[in-house]
């Protein structure tokens, strides 16, 4: 008997009245990191985590959820007394947090199968240093030129879901990440670039580093800009981690309850007009037009909070536009808090793609552009004002001084204050929704598409002496 099965069958044994989810998640991962033109670490992990839910009827009504997640050595995957008695005081600590915890206000049945249970007996797949092998050979050619340092991680998680209302899946999801940073000793200009990827067939790292190349060119001329609002035109990574912040803030009970900035008076603000151009953000399983930034359809969670929670373990996921055509399109929602407040059950995404845009390049944006300033990333991106959505954060690793179409020099850096909603409503161009790699949320976030955007008065609210 599987892992999955046996900790099923323990806590069903020990408190029979409750509701069970069982999650097993094993990662292969495989990093390759260097620093000043040499290779410095590779090695290649594996983690595994086993999560335990207990849905307990209390005695008082209602019901209260306990998790309790434990590591997952091979001699628990062996089985065996000693194995048994940790499932076994696993499941009694899940029953303790369930029963301390109190009547949960997104209690629900667990969902029922909705999908085959196809190869839930199989392994985990497994990762490589290999996966890094054309990837290797293109830095090998560039340390001879460049002073380049970066980092490569690819990893491969597998996931086992079982609960006791019949649900049995397993999936894999392979993810990776490249990021390259080049320096100029002469001028002292840092650049940056990455990409998301599945498996790194599609990472072309020459086109990567000629792009960086291009931009320490640029830097070799260097202009002083006071704080103020700037036309900008902002790369797909940018915008990726503006949209992430903004799909995380979606919650619906927050807005519901006046606690968001999706919140208006006796309501929520779905359905109101941001803007004109029609721009969708949305996550999807299927990711229509980039087939790499797939998942599968199905929730698997051992957290509950605002936006999602543990008693929808199993339920089917689906295409959700957070906007739509311009409007806010959806809020996030569990199944309870969507029968409460008549709502479609709306879990969060595990990708991200706002498309809506024309054909336009970020070299054609730039190319439209009197005067303005070209972002390359962001990063220590802080929230300042939940009501209004205001993040606060600096840019990082070249802003560019536009006009007439052509890029001129590298000016200073800056500290910003927007706000992703405001961000929307102001946009004038969206440009070709592209893959990207977000610079700030790059260790929670990978699976994103995004096109870029010129904004005509982005708030540079201070110079910054980050460099």
């Amino acid at each position: 008997m599987s892992l999955v099965e046996r900790a099923l069958e323990t806590a069903g044994r020990i408190r029979p009245d409750a509701g069970v989810a069982v999650i097993l998640r094993e990662t292969s991962e495989v990093v390759l990191r260097w620093a000043n033109s040499t290779m410095t670490t590779n090695g290649a992990t594996t983690d595994r985590t086993l999560g335990l839910v207990l849905l307990v009827p209390l005695a008082g009504g209602g019901t209260g959820a306990g998790v309790v997640r434990v590591s997952a050595p091979d001699s628990l995957l062996a089985g065996g007394a000693e194995a048994d008695a940790r499932l076994a005081d696993a499941v009694r600590a899940a029953v303790r947090a369930a029963e301390d915890s109190g009547a949960s206000r997104d209690a629900a049945e667990l969902p029922p199968p909705t999908g085959p249970a196809d190869a839930f007996d199989d392994p985990a797949a497994e990762t490589s240093i290999g996966v890094f092998g054309d990837l290797a050979a293109a830095l090998g050619d560039s340390f001879a030129t460049d002073r380049s340092a970066g980092f490569a991680d690819h990893h491969v998680t597998t996931t086992w879901l079982a609960t006791s209302a019949g649900v049995r899946r397993r999936w894999t999801e392979p993810a990776g990440a490249v990021e390259v940073n080049l320096k100029d000793p002469s001028s002292g200009s840092s650049v940056w670039g990455g990409t998301s990827t599945r498996d790194f067939a599609d990472v072309d790292l020459p086109a990567i580093l000629g792009d960086l190349r291009g931009r320490l060119a640029w830097g070799r001329r260097r202009i002083a800009l006071d704080a103020g609002h700037y036309e900008t035109i902002l790369p797909p990574s940018a915008v990726g981690d503006f949209m992430i912040y903004l799909a995380w803030s979606m919650g619906g009970r927050p807005a519901q309850e006046g606690r968001s900035a999706l919140s208006r008076a006796g309501g929520t603000r779905v359905g109101e007009r941001l803007t004109d151009l029609p721009l969708t953000l949305a996550g999807d399983p299927d990711a229509p037009g980039f087939p790499t930034l797939r998942y599968e359809p199905v929730l698997a969670t051992t957290s509950s909070g605002d936006e999602v929670s543990v008693f929808d373990n199993g339920a089917s996921t689906r295409r959700v536009e957070w906007l739509r055509g311009g409007a806010v399109g959806e809020l996030a929602y569990p199944r309870a808090a969507a029968a409460e407040y008549g709502a479609r059950f709306a879990p969060p995404s595990d990708n991200l793609l706002l498309t809506g845009g024309s054909d336009a390049s970020l070299s054609d944006l730039v190319a439209g552009t009197r005067r303005g300033l070209l972002l390359t990333c962001l990063w220590y991106m802080r929230e300042v004002d939940p009501e209004t959505m205001l993040l606060t954060g600096l840019t990082r690793d070249g802003v560019y001084l536009v006009e007439d179409g052509e890029v001129v020099g590298e000016v200073n850096n800056f500290r910003f204050n927007e706000s992703p909603l405001d961000l929307v409503r102001r946009t004038t161009e969206a440009g070709a929704t592209a893959l990207t790699l977000p610079r700030e949320w790059k260790d929670w976030f990978t699976r994103v598409a995004m096109p870029p955007l010129r904004i005509p008065d982005f708030n540079m609210s201070s110079v910054s002496q980050a460099s």
